[in-house]
C-alpha cells in the first residue's frame, strides 16, 4: 500500500490540506519527516497580498531523514548522515526555492508531513540541536548575513527596529559580533520582554511611544552622546520605519534594510538629510547564502544561546490559518503573546 502524507496548500488567502503519495527518493535526493516549519514574515506578506497560484508554503525547516537517495552519504560540510538523523537545510538551492513551489510538486514546502529535497546541490546540515532550535536556522542565517553586512564590531551601539523574529535574530547576531549596546524598538510588550532576556539593554515600546518624533528623541537619548547607532537594522517590515530608522544612524554609521523581503510599496526619503549629511552607508540584505547558513548553524549548535525561547507556539497542520491570523494582527494566540509560530509535521515534537 502506498504511503501518503498531508501538505498545506495556499491559494488566495485560503488554506486547504491535500493528501500526497510519499515518494521514494531518487538518486541524489533526500526525504525528510518534517518536525517543525516556522511561519515567516515573508509568508505572511505574500498571504496578505493574496497568493495567485496554488502554492506549498514553508521554508524554515527542521526534520528527520526518512530515506536517502542513492549516493547521498554526507551533509554539506562533509559530516556522515543516515536515516534517523535530524537535519536543517537552506531553502534557496540551485535552480529552485523550497517553500514557494506549486501544488503539483508534492512535499516541496514545509507546512507538511514530509519534505522532499530534490536538488542535489542543496545545503543540508546535520543538527544535534533540538527541533525548537533547528527551526530557527534560516531566520538566524538572515540575522548573521545582516550583521556581516553591517560590519558590527566590538563596542558598537546597535539599534534594531522590529521585535519580531528577524529583528531578534539580528540582535543576537550583533551581540555575538561584539555590540556594546543593543536597543530594540517594537512591540507588543511580551516581545520586548523576550528581547531583554536575549540580550537587549534597552527597549522602546511603539504602543507606549506612538509618535515617531518622540521615539527618535527617546532612542537617541539611549545612545552615547545622543549620537545614534553605529549600526541600525530595519527589521520591522513596515514602510514608515525606513525613514524613521535613517534618522537614528550615527554619523558615518550603517543602515541595514532587512525587513522588506516582499514589495509593499514605496516611501519618500530625503537624500540630503538621510544619506549625505550623516555620511551614511546603506546596505540591503536579500535572504542569505550557503556560507551564512554554515556560520549560523555552527553558532546554534553550541547551545550557548536560548534560541528555543523564541518559539511561542507549535501548531498542527490543521491550525496553520490560526498562526497566520495571529501574526497578521494582534500578535496573540490562545491567550498568549505570539512570537515565532511553528507548524509541526509527521515527526511529532
Amino acid at each position: 500500500m502506498t504511503q501518503t502524507g498531508q501538505a498545506v496548500v495556499a491559494l488566495g488567502k485560503e488554506f486547504s490540506i491535500r493528501e500526497y503519495a510519499v515518494p521514494d527518493p531518487a538518486p541524489g535526493t533526500v526525504l525528510l519527516r518534517q518536525e517543525l516549519c516556522g511561519i515567516c514574515g515573508t509568508d505572511i506578506h505574500n498571504w496578505q497580498k493574496g497568493i495567485d497560484t496554488a502554492t506549498l508554503l514553508g521554508h524554515e525547516n527542521v526534520g528527520i531523514i526518512q530515506a536517502l537517495g542513492k549516493g547521498v552519504t554526507t551533509d554539506f560540510v562533509g559530516t556522515p548522515i543516515k536515516e534517523g538523523d535530524r537535519v536543517v537545510f537552506h531553502p534557496r538551492n540551485s535552480g529552485m526555492v523550497y517553500g514557494y513551489r506549486g501544488a503539483d510538486e508534492p512535499f516541496s514546502g514545509g507546512f507538511a508531513d514530509y519534505i522532499y529535497l530534490t536538488d542535489p546541490m542543496r545545503c543540508l546540515i546535520k543538527s544535534d540541536a533540538p527541533p525548537q532550535v533547528g527551526v530557527l536556522a534560516e531566520p538566524f542565517t538572515v540575522g548573521v548575513h545582516a550583521a556581516l553586512r553591517g560590519n558590527v564590531t566590538i563596542g558598537d551601539t546597535v539599534i534594531v527596529q522590529g521585535a519580531g523574529p528577524i529583528g531578534l535574530m539580528c540582535m543576537i547576531a550583533a551581540k555575538i559580533s561584539g555590540a556594546g549596546r543593543l536597543i530594540v524598538i517594537g512591540g507588543p510588550a511580551g516581545r520586548l520582554e523576550l528581547a531583554k532576556k536575549l540580550g537587549a539593554h534597552d527597549t522602546v515600546d511603539i504602543a507606549a511611544v506612538p509618535d515617531p518624533r518622540e521615539r527618535k528623541e527617546l532612542v537617541l537619548g539611549l545612545t552615547p552622546g545622543r549620537a545614534g547607532g553605529d549600526v541600525v537594522f530595519e527589521a520591522a517590515g513596515f514602510l514608515p520605519a525606513f525613514p524613521e530608522g535613517l534618522e537614528l544612524v550615527k554619523e558615518d554609521g550603517v543602515f541595514v534594510e532587512v525587513g522588506h523581503f516582499v514589495d509593499v510599496g514605496t516611501i519618500a526619503v530625503n537624500p540630503n538629510l538621510h544619506f549625505l549629511r550623516p555620511n551614511l552607508r546603506l546596505e540591503g540584505v536579500w535572504g542569505s547564502r550557503y556560507h551564512h547558513f554554515v556560520r549560523a548553524v555552527a553558532v546554534m549548535e553550541t547551545g550557548e544561546i536560548d534560541f528555543g525561547a523564541v518559539i511561542s507556539h507549535i501548531l498542527p497542520l490543521e491550525r496553520v490559518r490560526d498562526g497566520f491570523e495571529a501574526l497578521d494582527s494582534g500578535y496573540a494566540l490562545d491567550g498568549e503573546t505570539a512570537f515565532k509560530i511553528a507548524v509541526k509535521g509527521s515527526s511529532r515534537v
